[in-house]
Order: structure tokens, then C-alpha cells, then sequence
């Protein structure tokens, strides 16, 4: 008899961590994109390396920073809910407990519990924390674990500023002859990794997710490519 295996996130902390983690690859591929568009476009410009680092810092900051901003907006609305949700649970306790117990077998009953048994743990969990059992159950809320923007938009700033950080070595570090091969290659071989975590982080298939990386990346830095080329032939 083989034990069976648990590979999958079932919430709680290791699932936040996986999800924590997800989104650092994500934000990381992220900077890794825009910035190799930043930087390669310029490049068809200009080989300028004063140009392309000016460039390719603003981008890493410019993006760094909005998706900081953008975390921090989202996840302190999540959290508003959150708190929202918490004061009406705790406001119902209070003044309907027994339409709130009525409540909770319910869910507890949803969930595969026996009629009796339903009651019966809804009972015991009342009497233990009410608050914590009406969250956890019915609206799906680790009272003690609320998101936090701060740390969001820190993670969300990190992870880009990460990814932002390669392209921008890889096109100012290199003779100028060299620039654009070492970049577009270190960019390449970043989003397959990248594509490959984010797959496996998920419990995917990584080809599909690899390949899909891969070409949204190569096509970003071709239009980009394309357009600066364009725009220095024109003397802009």
C-alpha cells in the first residue's frame, strides 16, 4: 500500500507561501519584459551607452514603482474587505448569535458533515472563538493573517526591480558590438527559467508555459527593435 502524495497547496500557510512565491516570478518576468523592450528599442536607436542605461534605469524605476503603487492600492482594498467583512460578522455575533450558530451548521453541513455532527462542532467552535469560526468558514478569512499592503508592494517593487536588473547589465556591460546578441539571449534563457518556476510553482506543465514566455518576450523586443531601428534611421 502506497501512501499517497500531497504536492498540492491546500491554503493555509504553505499555499500563501506558493502564492507569495508565484507572484515574486511573475513580477520578476515582468521587469525582465519591459525593460529588455526598454533597452533593445533603444538600441536600434543608438548605441549610446549613456542613452541606453538613462533608458533602462527610468524603466526599471518607472515600473518598479507602479507596480509597487498598484499592489499597494489593491491589496489595501482586499484588506479594507477584509476588516469590513470582520466588523458585520462580529457586529451579527453579537446581536443574533443564535441565527449566527443556525449559520454555521449550515456551512458546517455544506462541507459533509452529519446534521448532528454539524451542530455539534459548530457548538464546540462557537464556544472557542466565535469570531475566528465565522471568519475562517463562511467568509474565508485567517483573522490573524490579514493581507498586508505594505508588504505587497515591497515584494511587487523587489521582484521587478530583480528582473528590470538583467537586461539593463546585459545592454550596458558588453562592448557595443555585443550588446544586443548578450541581451537577447540572457533575456531568452531568464524567461525560460522564469517560465519554467512559474509553471512547476503551479503544478503545470512547464512547455507550454516556457514557450509561451519565451515568444511574448523574442516578439516584444522584436516591435521594440523594429521601432527604434525606425525611428534612428529617421534622425529622431
Amino acid at each position: 500500500m502506497t501512501e499517497p502524495t500531497h504536492d498540492e497547496a491546500h491554503g493555509g500557510a504553505p499555499g500563501a507561501r506558493l502564492n507569495w512565491l508565484r507572484a515574486a516570478v511573475l513580477g520578476a518576468n515582468d521587469g525582465i519584459v519591459s525593460t529588455a523592450g526598454i533597452v533593445v528599442g533603444v538600441a536600434g536607436a543608438t548605441q549610446s551607452r549613456s542613452a541606453l542605461l538613462t533608458a533602462g534605469l527610468a524603466g526599471l524605476l518607472a515600473g518598479s514603482m507602479s507596480m509597487a503603487a498598484g499592489e499597494y492600492v489593491s491589496v489595501s482594498t482586499q484588506r479594507d474587505s477584509e476588516v469590513a467583512a470582520l466588523a458585520v460578522e462580529k457586529r451579527e455575533l453579537r446581536d443574533q448569535p443564535e441565527a449566527e450558530l443556525r449559520e454555521l451548521t449550515g456551512l458546517l453541513e455544506e462541507r459533509g458533515l452529519t446534521r448532528d455532527v454539524a451542530r455539534e462542532a459548530a457548538q464546540q467552535l462557537t464556544a472557542r472563538d466565535a469570531l475566528r469560526a465565522h471568519a475562517r468558514v463562511e467568509l474565508g478569512i485567517n483573522p490573524d493573517e490579514l493581507t498586508n499592503p505594505w508588504h505587497a508592494a515591497w515584494a511587487s517593487f523587489s521582484a521587478f526591480t530583480v528582473g528590470a536588473l538583467l537586461p539593463l547589465l546585459a545592454i550596458v556591460l558588453p562592448p557595443a558590438g555585443r550588446r544586443l546578441p548578450v541581451t537577447v539571449v540572457s533575456v531568452l534563457a531568464a524567461l525560460v527559467l522564469t517560465g519554467w518556476t512559474s509553471a512547476r510553482l503551479g503544478a503545470a506543465r512547464p512547455g507550454r508555459a516556457v514557450l509561451r514566455n519565451v515568444v511574448g518576450g523574442a516578439l516584444a523586443m522584436g516591435v521594440t527593435y523594429a521601432a527604434g531601428s525606425l525611428l534612428g534611421a529617421a534622425g529622431v
